[in-house]
C-alpha cells in the first residue's frame, strides 16, 4: 500500500483568503505569518477594522500552522480579545503559533499586530487533528 502524501497548505487554494488579500509571508511547522492591508470595505460603521476581517485573518494563520504539521486539521474553538482598533491602509499581520499539539488536537496562540507592533487581538485557537 502506498504511503499517503502529507497534507500541505496553500492560503493561495483558499478563496475567501484570496478574496480578502490575505499573503503568506512566512510557514514552519505549528508556526504561520500571514499579511492583509486593511481596506475600507473591512471597516465597520465607526471607521474601525471590522472584528470579522482581524478575526478572519487570525483564522487564516491558525489554518495555516495547525495543517503544518502532517495531518489535516480543523478549528474546534477559537476565543478572541480585541484590543485596540486598525484603520483602512492599516497593514495587518497575525502570526499562530503551537502551543501544544498532541495526536488529535493542537492548542494555537494568536495576534494580530499592526505592521509597526500595535496589537490588535489576541487569539487562543484548538484544532482537531484528522488523523
Amino acid at each position: 500500500m502506498a504511503e499517503e502524501t502529507p497534507f500541505v497548505p496553500d492560503v493561495e487554494k483558499d478563496p475567501f483568503a484570496q478574496l480578502l488579500g490575505i499573503n503568506l509571508i512566512s510557514l514552519e511547522p505549528g508556526h504561520s505569518v500571514v499579511g492583509m492591508t486593511l481596506r475600507g470595505d473591512m471597516l465597520n460603521f465607526h471607521g474601525v477594522a471590522h472584528g470579522g476581517a482581524v478575526f478572519a485573518l487570525a483564522d487564516a494563520a491558525f489554518a495555516l500552522a495547525s495543517n503544518s504539521q502532517g495531518a489535516k486539521a480543523v478549528a474546534l474553538n477559537v476565543s478572541v480579545t480585541y484590543l485596540s482598533a486598525a484603520t483602512a491602509g492599516a497593514k495587518l499581520i497575525a502570526e499562530a503559533q503551537a502551543r501544544s499539539v498532541s495526536r488529535r488536537v493542537g492548542l494555537y496562540d494568536l495576534t494580530v499586530r499592526t505592521e509597526d507592533g500595535q496589537l490588535i487581538a489576541s487569539l487562543q485557537g484548538l484544532a482537531y487533528r484528522m488523523g
